[in-house]
């Protein structure tokens, strides 16, 4: 590949590395250049251009990502569309994400313009969750570098996800008389929302005395009792576990079965005990599992739910990252997290500036057409205010007095932009800089002439930011290719009053180095309506 700066003569062919603007038309950055291209830029007085030009065996970075993407095994995953030179890969269930280092590594030293990057190993993913991108850097790489990367990971399984499979649990507890019944009832509650994601169900309980005795009877009566399906056993001691011999393991000895490992290298969570009975796994719960909070019990229990046998070796390897109290970044499981959802914030601002000019001069505006009666601007913002934003916001410009007067009534925050011919990024900074989107954790970003999103679509996206703790963007998808609406955290704020010009926020979000959750909303996420043509088809009536 050569990359530099060519004269608009010799750039038929050539792919662009930067957006090229011109007499009111653009082509953007990855656009091959045709010979009409070429006419165009010439009559518009455009002398050179910052390109690539690809040689003999080269992959543009679109066909580079796809190919490494299809060298990876589809089970439990979906991917995106290629599209910059990335392709994101999702979880198509209820899992474990288990990866292999070295084959990640070794992929990302074949040649620095290929990367992968993935999810931590053995950790729990929901449906839809984003789990690995594959990201081409330079506009195009070496074909044979690219085949090299796909030999590695055909040979190898470099990640995936094991599909979590619902278990029959039995809870064993012991009494004492320091404990009270309330902190049990709590203990049985939260073990089962811990296996609800996995469809595990706890289906008993049995409180005994704190002996050895005692538990091994509950045990051996637990595991032989009939269930359907893959069954486990989890022991909540009344006091904590202190040596190999003490009342949990001494009663895993006693009814017939194995003890694997006493004590983990994970805080909180040391104090936990696995056995196992025959081939069902017995966990002793450190006393911290009685809490929601992620800790050294939810290592093995994912582990087990996923299927995968768990040995002493495994347990002792989980020291590095096992120190679990001091991350506050770390998400809190269930009951806290209800909580922490209804503190973070998001202010919808909805962008109704643009100038409209693909309807045509002096023709009539999108905005003010109606679907099913009502005007575009008007059912955007009642579906922002009809989600669970915090406030709505709508930025106003061209033909502003005519927009504003379509939503008369209407309880939202009105947000002049003078500068609204500049582009798009005056109305995103004036949105920002409101005072609802200034009092948020999050804004959520809707561009107004999206008849196709609905608040259902927009709770979708901030139920995903809520659970992010409000440091993830949140980008709606259809089918795996990137659209609208977006949230962007607090965090971004800056550089988003930083943009000038026609542009929006796709490189902030590109760039920002936060995580980005994909949210799949449908074909809503692409349906604007630009044109004339655009409006009827979706099924609006022109009328201003």
């Amino acid at each position: 590949m050569k990359f530099g700066e060519f004269a608009t003569g010799d750039a038929e062919g050539v792919v662009l590395a930067h957006s090229v603007r011109f007499a009111g038309q653009s082509f953007p950055k990855g656009h091959l250049l045709t010979s009409e291209d070429i006419e165009r830029l010439h009559a518009a007085g455009v002398g050179s251009v910052i390109a690539a030009r690809l040689e003999d065996g080269d992959l543009s970075e679109d066909v580079a990502a796809r190919k490494l993407a299809e060298a990876i095994e589809p089970d439990h995953l979906s991917f995106s569309e290629a599209a910059t030179g990335r392709v994101n890969v999702y979880s198509s269930v209820e899992g474990l994400f288990v990866v292999d280092r070295d084959v990640v590594d070794r992929v990302n030293r074949v040649d620095p313009g290929i990367t992968l990057a993935c999810l931590n190993d053995h950790v729990p993913v929901r449906t839809v969750d984003m789990v690995a991108t594959f990201k081409i850097i330079p506009l195009a790489v070496p074909g044979e570098k690219v085949d090299e990367a796909c030999a590695i990971l055909r040979a190898s399984t470099a990640f995936e996800v094991k599909p979590f499979e619902a278990h029959a649990v039995r809870l064993v507890a012991t009494e004492l008389p320091s404990l009270k019944p309330a902190v049990m009832d709590k203990t049985a509650r939260i073990l089962a929302q811990r296996l609800a994601p996995s469809g595990s169900r706890l289906i008993g309980e049995d409180r005994v005395a704190h002996r050895a005795d005692a538990v091994a009877d509950a045990i051996r009566n637990a595991a032989s009792r009939a269930a359907a399906g893959p069954r486990m056993i989890v022991v909540f001691g009344a006091s904590a576990v202190i040596d190999a011999h003490d009342v949990i393991p001494e009663a895993i000895r006693l009814a017939g079965g194995e003890v694997i490992q006493v004590g983990m290298p994970v805080d909180p969570g040391n104090l936990l005990v696995l056995g196992r009975v025959g081939n069902i796994p017995v966990v002793g719960a450190p006393g911290c599992a009685r809490s929601p909070k992620e800790n050294g019990f939810d290592w093995v229990l994912n582990r087990i739910l996923a299927g995968e046998p768990i040995t002493a070796l495994d347990i002792s390897g989980m020291g590095v990252g096992g120190l679990l109290m001091e991350i506050r970044s770390r998400p809190q499981l269930r009951e806290p997290q209800v909580a922490d959802v209804k503190e973070t914030t998001v202010a919808a601002v909805v962008l109704a500036a643009g100038r409209a000019r693909r309807m045509g001069e002096g023709g009539p505006h999108k905005l003010l057409a109606e679907f099913e009666g009502v005007p575009l601007v008007r059912r955007c913002a009642l579906a922002a205010l009809e989600s669970g934003a915090a406030s709505v916001s709508v930025v106003t410009g061209h033909r502003r007095d005519e927009i504003e007067a379509k939503l008369d009534g209407l309880d939202v925050a009105l947000v002049q932009n003078p500068d609204f011919a500049s582009g798009m990024a005056s109305s995103l900074g004036a949105g920002f800089a409101s005072s609802e989107a200034m009092r948020a954790d999050g804004v959520l970003v809707l561009l107004a002439d999206m008849p196709g999103v609905s608040s259902g679509d927009m709770d979708l996206l901030i139920t995903a930011f809520r659970r992010s703790g409000g440091h993830a963007i949140v980008r709606a998808v259809s089918r795996g290719k990137r659209g609208n609406p977006v949230i962007l955290p607090r965090a971004l704020r800056d550089a988003v009053l930083h943009l000038e010009g026609d542009i929006g926020a796709r490189h902030i979000i590109e760039s920002s180095g936060l995580p980005v959750i994909d949210v799949e909303i449908g074909d809503g996420a692409h349906l604007d309506v630009d044109t004339p043509e655009a409006v009827v088809a979706a099924g609006g009536t022109l009328k201003e």
